[in-house]
């Protein structure tokens, strides 16, 4: 006698269940931004400055085609900036070192391409391959560390940032990868690519919106397919959640280390090309900076789930761009940017651990009813018989 399932009994219960996950996880982002709103606001409002009228310049700013435009590209390098850290998470592995991997690869990308003029299907595919193999190569280290001498990837990887800022220190220097100059300058920074090295921009309304947003939403899409439709990533989400359930069921754990801090290096390395092949075209000493530990707030924030940090670095880079219009219109202080940013993270962790007790005493309380149901289901034919 096969048991009643009270979900195929009630037609909309199955729907409902799935629609409530979605309510669930969209839940803790959106209280962690209307709490971080909130806060800001308080905070605005102490200092004698009219919240709404910060709020109402941000929105205005950000709905001009301008101000569009701005948003976007620096939402094509946060993205790329959270993927990275995001593999790393969905592995359990904490890879801190995205800052260290994405200069090292950049630096590299720029000599390459101040060297070489080859035409342009050849020298983008080779910038991207050299700038995805330094950072890959470079984050490996970590991922061995861990596997042969139980070093924690946390502690490697920072101490590989401070390394990386030395490699650089030493190779941006005239005659090795920056040129030699005649005098005295504190301005060093490597030859400018050539044109061939140029990635193609889309002429708007409000300006140039870089083509390296087709890259980053093809990461995005790549990142998606990897986790939930090939074995690597199902191995991959296995080995996170337990080490020893996978190595059980035939899972090379050292291995998955290994490939996966290599591949969250891949895509760090992608993470200064934006602004190298689209923008300043050299790398200098005044190159992007901290974008690898915002990379980790977004990853955070977008739950590692690609489409939710797309979301997120949307959010973000709709901060920075027009936080940056808050001192010139209205005397607002610019660091209520980072005010809030900073606690959307804090808020998040917060607003994440409540969600998911609500929904753990949803979840019993669903399987409380359907054992109910059984329950009655079983006694009504027991009596009957």
């Amino acid at each position: 006698m096969t048991s009643p399932n009270p979900a195929a009994a009630k037609p909309g219960l199955a729907q409902r269940f799935s629609g409530e996950r979605i309510v669930l996880a969209l839940a803790a982002p959106v209280l962690a931004v209307v709490l971080s709103v909130a806060i800001c606001s308080v905070l605005l409002a102490t200092s004698g400055k009219n919240p709404f009228d910060a709020w109402n310049v941000m929105i205005t700013f950000g709905t001009k085609s301008d101000g569009q435009v701005l948003i976007l590209n620096r939402t094509t390098t946060y993205y790329l900036a959270a993927a990275a850290a995001a593999f790393g998470f969905r592995m359990n592995l904490f890879n801190i070192g995205v800052e260290g991997q994405y200069k090292v690869a950049a630096l590299f990308a720029a000599f390459v391409g101040s060297q070489l003029d080859l035409p342009s299907f050849i020298q983008i595919p080779l910038l991207l391959i050299t700038a995805m193999l330094v950072g890959g190569l470079y984050a490996s280290i970590a991922g061995l560390l861990k596997v042969y001498r139980g070093v924690s990837e946390v502690i490697s990887t920072i101490m590989l940032n401070s390394i990386a800022t030395a490699i650089i220190g030493v190779l941006l220097v005239p005659g090795i990868f920056a040129p030699k100059v005649s005098g005295t300058t504190n301005s060093i920074q490597t030859e400018p690519i050539s044109e061939s090295s140029h990635f193609f921009a889309l002429e708007t309304a409000g300006g140039k919106l870089w083509g390296f947003i087709f890259i980053a939403a093809l990461v995005g899409v790549v990142f998606q397919v990897t986790l939930t439709r090939t074995r690597f990533g199902f191995d991959l989400r296995a080995t996170g959640r337990s080490e020893s359930a996978a190595t059980a069921s035939g899972v090379n754990v050292k291995k998955m280390v290994i490939v996966s801090m290599a591949v969250s290096g891949a895509i760090a390395g992608l993470i200064g090309l934006p602004e190298l092949l689209q923008n300043s075209h050299y790398f200098g000493q005044t190159f992007q900076q901290n974008l690898g530990f915002l990379g980790i707030s977004i990853a955070l924030l977008g739950r590692n789930s690609p489409i939710g940090i797309a979301f997120a670095a949307l959010l973000f880079a709709f901060l920075d761009v027009t936080g940056s219009v808050l001192p010139l219109q209205g005397g607002f202080p610019f660091e209520i940017v980072d005010v809030m940013k900073g606690t959307i993270v804090i808020c998040v962790v917060v607003a994440y651990e409540l969600v998911r007790r609500y929904g753990l005493k949803r979840q019993q309380q669903k399987v409380g009813a359907q054992l109910a149901a059984q329950l009655a289901a079983t006694e009504k034919k027991e009596v009957s018989a």
